[in-house]
C-alpha cells in the first residue's frame, strides 16, 4: 500500500514529492521459520554495492546490491519469482538465496558500520551484551574485540572519518567511549563522555562526515550533545527538544543533523547549535527502535515505524512525502510487526535505493525515480 501525500497538494509551502518509488524485492525466510529475526541494523558499505543487516538472529548477512536489485525476468533463477503490477514489477526472494554469505556472531547485534579505508574489508558491530567486535569480512573472522561497557547493551558504534582507526560506542552503562584498536589489546579508551549525573544510556553516536571534529550522541534524557573530539570535557552544543528517549542521530550535511525520538518526531537541527529548524511528524514511534537514514545527495529521511510502515520525508517539509505499508507476512499475521531499520544508498543521481528491515526478518528493496518536470 502506497500513500501519496502530495497528490491534492495546493499550497505552495505544502508538501511534494518529486519522486516515484517502487517495491522492487522483498526478501524473506522459509515460511516455517520459526527463529526471531528482527532486522536491527542495515547498512550499505563505501562502495554502495554491498549491504550488510544484523539484529536478533545473531547474524550479519551481506548481500550484493546486484543480488537485490530486481532481476530481468528471463535470467529469473528457480529461486525467485516476480510479479507485476502495471508496469512494476516485484521480485520475491528467499535470504538463503540472496545472501552471499552470513557470519554468525556471539549476541544478538544493534549495530553495524564499515570501517573507513579499509575498502569495504572490515565491519563493526556493537551487541546485546556490551561488546564491540571488528570482522574481517574476506576471512570472516573477527579481528578486534572490546569490552569495557561492564556488559551493559551498546546500542550504536560508528568510526571517525578523519582518523579510521578512532572508534566509539554508546552503551546503557550512561557512556559514549572513543576507542584507538592501534594502543594495545581491546583498543585504549581515549575519551570517556558521561553526557548526564544519571547515566541515562547513550542510544546512537554518529561523527560527523564533513570533516568537523565532532561526534555526536543522543540520551534517553532526551537530549542529543555534540563533543569536540578534542576537548570531550563537556559538549559544545546540546539540542533540546523531544519529550522522550533520543534514538538516532545522522549528520544530513556540513550544516545540519536529524535526530528522532520516541516522542514520535524527527527533528532538524542547525549543527552549530543555533536552534531547531523543522519537525517531522506523521510516522508512529512511543517504544522502538524504527530506523533512521538520510540520503544526504537528495536531501531526503527515511525512517520506519511501529504501525509497519516506511517513511520518507524531503528535509524542507514538516510532512512525509511517501508511506508505503509492510504487507503481513507469516507469524507477522498474528504479530503486529514493526519496520525496524532502514537505509538509503550514497549515491549522486536521480534515480535512489532505499532498504528497510522488518521486526519479522523481512527486507524490502525500493527504488526511486525522480520525477521529469512537465
Amino acid at each position: 500500500m502506497d500513500i501519496n501525500f502530495s497528490s491534492q497538494d495546493d499550497q505552495q509551502s505544502a508538501a511534494r514529492c518529486d519522486w516515484d518509488f517502487s517495491l522492487s524485492t522483498v526478501v524473506s525466510s522459509a515460511a516455517n521459520a520459526t527463529v526471531s529475526d528482527t532486522l536491527g541494523v542495515i547498512e550499505f558499505d563505501p562502495s554502495n554495492t554491498v549491504l550488510a543487516t544484523g539484529g536478533i538472529a545473531r547474524k550479519i548477512r551481506i548481500y550484493t546490491l546486484s543480488s537485490l536489485l530486481l532481476p530481468h525476468e528471463e535470467t529469473v533463477s528457480v529461486s525467485a519469482t516476480v510479479q507485476s503490477q502495471g508496469e512494476r514489477s516485484t521480485a520475491f526472494l528467499d535470504h538463503a538465496n540472496a545472501c552471499n554469505y552470513y557470519i554468525s556472531t556471539p549476541a544478538k547485534l544493534s549495530s553495524l558500520r564499515w570501517k573507513p579505508g579499509s575498502d569495504g574489508r572490515v565491519l563493526g558491530s556493537g551487541d546485546y551484551d556490551g561488546v564491540v567486535m571488528e570482522y574481517d569480512l574476506e576471512r570472516k573472522v573477527s579481528i578486534f574485540e572490546r569490552d569495557e561497557h561492564s556488559g551493559r547493551r551498546v546500542w550504536s558504534m560508528d568510526y571517525s572519518h578523519s582518523d579510521p582507526f578512532l572508534g566509539a560506542s554508546g552503551s546503557d552503562d550512561g557512556t559514549m567511549q572513543m576507542w584507538d584498536p592501534r594502543l594495545g589489546e581491546g583498543g585504549r579508551c581515549v575519551a570517556k563522555v558521561q553526557p548526564t549525573a544519571a547515566r541515562s544510556p547513550v542510544c546512537c553516536v554518529e561523527f560527523d562526515p564533513f570533516g568537523d571534529a565532532l561526534v555526536a550522541v543522543g540520551c534517553a534524557d532526551r537530549k542529543a550533545y555534540a563533543y569536540d573530539v578534542r576537548r570531550t570535557a563537556e559538549p559544545v552544543y546540546t539540542f533540546d527538544g523531544h519529550t522522550k528517549t533520543v534514538t538516532y542521530v545522522r549528520f544530513l550535511d556540513g550544516r545540519t543533523m536529524i535526530t528522532a525520538s520516541t516522542d514520535g518526531c524527527l527533528k532538524l537541527w542547525n549543527v552549530d547549535g543555533s536552534g531547531l529548524i523543522r519537525t517531522y511528524k506523521g510516522h508512529v514511534n512511543s517504544r522502538s527502535f524504527v530506523g533512521l537514514s538520510v540520503w544526504r545527495q537528495g536531501g531526503l529521511v527515511g525512517c520506519g515505524s511501529e504501525n509497519n510502515q516506511v517513511f520518507v520525508y524531503d528535509k524542507r517539509w514538516g510532512e512525509p512525502i511517501w508511506v508505503h505499508g509492510f504487507e503481513p507476512t507469516g507469524r507477522d499475521r498474528l504479530d503486529h510487526g514493526f519496520v525496524s531499520s532502514v537505509c538509503w544508498r550514497q549515491v549522486t543521481e536521480e534515480q535512489c535505493t532505499l532498504v528497510a528491515g522488518g521486526s519479522n526478518g523481512v527486507l524490502h528493496v525500493f527504488s526511486g525515480k525522480r520525477k521529469s518536470e512537465t
